[in-house]
């Protein structure tokens, strides 16, 4: 499960892309389950490639945040060209899948200045593999947008992940 989701633009709404609104139900979160999201991004200038993301992932231990490191491509990695990721993910020249393309919301870079909304929409999330030492506890993550090293935005997430097995059964 996934609960006690909160999320906050880290500075303060001031960069150009910004998170406006988002809506996470039920909660918690069951993996695998249904889940109902609803969003608006915002972004006051273009975003073209390179598109890179910083992601810092921090796991609670005994009071204290430690880093998780980036392993397999997950954790606080850094990916240097988001646009390429959605070209491997989106084939280019397709019809972008499912509620994106339901309501007109581009899946290639470039973006254009603008708002983004996908309105309250419910997705499956497949029975996920996540690696042992990530299983349980609290996480705070921040995903910092950068375009030829200049910030564009950052959002910052906290939740808590809980098996639903105890470690002592």
């Amino acid at each position: 499960e996934v609960k006690s989701i909160t999320w906050d633009n880290c500075d303060s709404g001031k960069l150009p892309g910004t998170i406006k609104s988002l809506s996470i139900t039920p909660e918690p979160v069951s993996i695998p389950g249904d889940v109902t999201v609803s969003l608006v991004l915002n972004t006051d200038v273009p975003l073209s490639s390179p598109l890179q993301i910083q992601i810092a992932a921090e796991k609670e231990l005994l009071g204290e945040w430690l880093t998780v490191p980036c392993i397999d491509k997950f954790g606080s990695c850094t990916y240097k060209d988001i646009c390429d990721l959605l070209d491997a993910f989106f084939k280019p020249g397709q019809q972008c899948p499912g509620p994106l393309a339901t309501y007109g919301l581009p899946c290639h870079c470039p973006f254009k200045a603008g708002s983004y909304a996908l309105p309250t929409t419910s997705f499956k999330i497949p029975n996920l593999s996540l690696p042992s030492w990530m299983a349980d506890g609290s996480y705070r993550v921040t995903g910092i947008l950068t375009h030829n090293n200049k910030e564009i935005g950052c959002a910052k997430f906290t939740f808590t992940l809980s098996t639903s097995s105890s470690w002592w059964w």
